[in-house]
């Protein structure tokens, strides 16, 4: 099997997954994953999809990851992970699709308007 490139997304963040068949090293902007991801929550996040169809250990996975903050980019790239593996054998999509890790997040940041000081927040209103 070659190697399976898939994109994932939330909020800002864009993940380049590529999985291929491995000893189960995650390597993210050239960084071990350990090292580019500080808490257990995230990694948790980041191995979800591996943990859910039990292929721990089973496949390389490479990433390149920009925009947005480390939780968005852990989020894009666990859809990425479970996006490819999805294409690698398609019974794993009844494992993860009732978890919502094959659906993409479409909350983006309101934008602020003009005459407000944020998106939805306004100046103080002074009547005299």
């Amino acid at each position: 099997m070659a190697t399976v490139h898939k994109i994932g997304r939330r909020k800002t963040s864009v993940a380049r997954v590529y999985v291929k068949p491995g000893s189960g090293n995650i390597t993210i902007n050239g960084k071990d994953v350990k090292e580019y991801v500080n808490t257990d929550m995230l990694l948790y996040k980041i191995n979800q999809p591996f943990l859910l169809t039990e292929t721990v250990g089973q496949y390389d996975v490479t990433v390149n990851v920009f925009g947005g903050g480390i939780t968005g980019q852990a989020e894009a790239i666990r859809l990425g992970i479970a996006r490819a593996l999805t294409e690698i054998n398609e019974e794993f999509r009844g494992m993860m699709k009732p978890h919502g890790l094959l659906t993409r997040d479409a909350r983006m940041v309101e934008r602020k308007k003009y005459g407000q000081k944020k998106a939805r927040k306004k100046f103080q209103f002074s009547k005299r």
